[in-house]
């Protein structure tokens, strides 16, 4: 891992965005341990997956949500602790596999809807970077994301191990995501500060992706909203026709995520659309270039997010902002 002494503005989010590929490598490399978390919960034979996150860890969640409906065949959903903390709900989950995604295992609403989630049945996985957390203990199985300690308040390498974590447990293999690690790599060395000067001096923004390429959109706003302070929508592309297409003009410029699937095909003609209304539209996988060689469709939300995650901190950068220590914010969020 990088040790950063440099104090200069950004530099902790710079140093863990760098980490990542080395942080895939060894995820991969301890990728038995997960298996074996998969293997236990396949002999349960659930029918029903739901999954509690917040934050960065819910779009890391919404992945995998995908990945479930399209991989494994089953419904899955994403929860709403709320309704067993706040409202005292107590649902019948037997046969059902509860996943708990936080990166610190210590949000007090997501730590009791996991407790309550077996109580009534369900299998629970708790999928952190904190195997010592009160998730973690709370529930039956356990994912150690093995991400290593995040200093900087904004998430981005948990988030991708997050991610390659949740492709693991739910039926992909490492030997499929072995050119995961040299293709992060080579998408980083890409350069950004062309397209963060595009975004210096704006108010509004908007995210777009399909597919597997929502969650990215999702957490590409996250990071512009938490670094930079813009205001930031992200919009599944068709829902972006369903009404919030109207706001936007030549000063409410859009981030699209191309994913090289289905869902990047159902990008295209919004893109074009967009241009074609005089919008200022930036495709990642295009205009803002990914390496995705050798490496499975499903797991381009691991590649996508890297550099939208140099972007925001770009942006941050050339607004004045400090990235690793947004204003009002803190590295753990506790929520009843």
């Amino acid at each position: 891992m990088t040790l950063v002494t440099n104090n200069a503005p950004g530099a902790l989010m710079a140093a863990e965005i760098g980490e990542q590929p080395e942080i895939l490598a060894s995820l991969l490399s301890s990728a038995d341990a997960i298996g074996e978390v998969a293997a236990a919960v396949r002999a349960r034979a659930p029918r029903f997956v739901m999954l509690a996150a917040r934050g960065t860890s819910d779009h890391a969640a919404l992945y995998a949500k995908y990945l479930i409906e399209t991989r494994l065949g089953l419904p899955a959903g994403l929860a709403s602790p709320s309704s067993m903390t706040l409202y005292g709900s107590r649902p019948d989950l037997r046969d059902v596999l509860f996943l708990g995604v936080s990166q610190s295992g210590a949000s007090p609403d997501l730590v009791d809807s996991l407790t309550v989630a077996g109580e009534c049945g369900a299998t629970t996985v708790a999928v952190t970077n904190n195997p010592a957390s009160d998730l973690a203990a709370a529930a039956e199985f356990g994912v150690d994301v093995r991400a290593g300690v995040e200093n900087a308040v904004a998430a981005t390498k948990t988030y991708t191990a997050e991610l390659l974590a949740l492709y693991l447990l739910l039926g992909g293999s490492a030997a499929d995501a072995s050119a995961l690690p040299a293709a992060a790599a080579a998408t980083l060395d890409g350069g950004v500060e062309t397209a963060a000067a595009r975004y210096r001096f704006a108010e509004r923004l908007v995210t777009t992706g399909r597919g597997f390429g929502y969650p990215t959109a999702r957490e590409a706003a996250l990071k512009l909203m938490e670094t930079s302070y813009l205001s930031a929508l992200a919009f599944s592309t068709a829902d972006l026709l369903h009404g919030p297409f109207a706001m936007i003009d030549s000063g409410v410029p859009v981030i699209a995520v191309a994913t090289p699937d289905a869902g990047g095909s159902a990008v295209a003609p919004v893109v074009a659309r967009l241009r074609e209304s005089g919008a200022d539209v930036l495709v990642v996988g295009d205009d803002l270039p990914v390496v995705r060689d050798g490496v499975p469709a499903e797991l381009s939300p691991v590649l996508d997010i890297l550099p939208l995650q140099r972007l925001a901190r770009q942006i941050a950068l050339d607004r004045g902002e400090n990235p690793d220590r947004p204003r009002g914010l803190s590295k753990v969020t506790h929520t009843r």
